[in-house]
């Protein structure tokens, strides 16, 4: 009986699928280690634990610091772009008006040449003339055959029968957006964060610091769900918070009433360069290179 070799086959005049896999060819897949992933108590904006920590609504926490520049630079960022704006409306009125204008000119001296019985001239609508006589490249005086050959003629990689294309700069939006999600952002709806630190005897000697939950007394780590309150900025885990504040309507630590809109689930993990939450698989796709038998590699997307 004949042995199945079609994987170590290779004397073919192209590659199989096998052989493609093995050289990298497709999609490959890799699951996202720990290192690719923010911990809970890092910026979203430097990447470095956090200082005086302010969370959106959408459970993005930045340091104070930065996300308050990075709203200042959106807002100037705002005004360059209105500016630009509104410059190029009265730029576009203002060649409206003068195109208006030389509309008119030309109608009048048409008017006037027809009623003094002038005999009418050609008239260059492109305006493609200059000071001497001479149209567009030209750099010596042409003949009236040439003249006429020059106004027909549609060569379009000539200076001077290359149409001119305008920028166009749209109305930009006058709201500021969260660096991390995407979302409309303003300075009201930030609020600040406060994370219980872990004071017990073990933890003294330790320089890192940690976070515990301050019902349960478990250290917040990235595996857990954590939830802040908007209301008086207390991070719970998500089973404390399901189990009692949505129940009591209560903040454990400081009794201030909270209701089930204030409880905002703090995203953890990911940043621009990495996934979070069910999406750490990172992709990479290779195709062959022409007859070189190499795989080149595109750049790489992670979602």
């Amino acid at each position: 009986m004949p042995q199945r070799h079609s994987k170590n086959n290779n004397d073919l005049a192209f590659f199989t699928y096998d052989e493609k896999r093995k050289l990298g060819y497709g999609t490959q897949k890799e699951r996202l280690g720990k290192d690719s992933i923010k911990p809970f108590d890092v910026c979203s904006l430097c990447l470095k634990p956090f200082i005086d920590p302010l969370c959106c609504q959408k459970g993005h926490v930045f340091c104070k610091e930065c996300i308050l520049e990075c709203m200042l630079s959106q807002k100037k960022d705002i005004q360059r772009k209105l500016a630009a704006h509104v410059a190029q409306q009265k730029q576009e009125k203002h060649e409206e008006e003068e195109k208006i204008t030389q509309q008119k000119a030309r109608e009048l001296v048409a008017f006037d040449q027809q009623n003094h019985g002038a005999v009418p001239q050609y008239s260059d609508r492109n305006n493609s003339r200059d000071k001497n006589g001479f149209h567009g490249a030209n750099s010596v005086k042409a003949t009236s055959f040439e003249e006429e050959a020059l106004r027909t003629m549609k060569a379009f990689w000539l200076p001077s029968a290359t149409p001119a294309a305008s920028v166009k700069v749209e109305a930009p939006s006058t709201s500021t957006v969260c660096p991390e999600g995407n979302e409309k952002l303003k300075l009201k709806t930030l609020f600040p964060v406060i994370f219980t630190e872990d004071n017990s005897d073990k933890k003294k000697s330790s320089l890192d610091k940690s976070y515990i939950c301050p019902s349960c007394k478990v250290t917040l780590t990235n595996t857990l769900s954590l939830v802040a309150l908007s209301s008086c900025g207390h991070v719970f885990c998500k089973k404390c918070a399901d189990k009692f504040m949505a129940v009591d309507k209560v903040c454990l630590v400081c009794n201030k009433v909270c209701k089930e809109r204030n409880l905002v689930n703090l995203e953890k993990g990911g940043t621009g360069f990495a996934g979070h939450g069910d999406h750490l698989e990172a992709k990479d796709y290779k195709h062959l290179g022409s007859g070189s038998g190499l795989g080149l590699v595109r750049p790489s997307t992670k979602t």
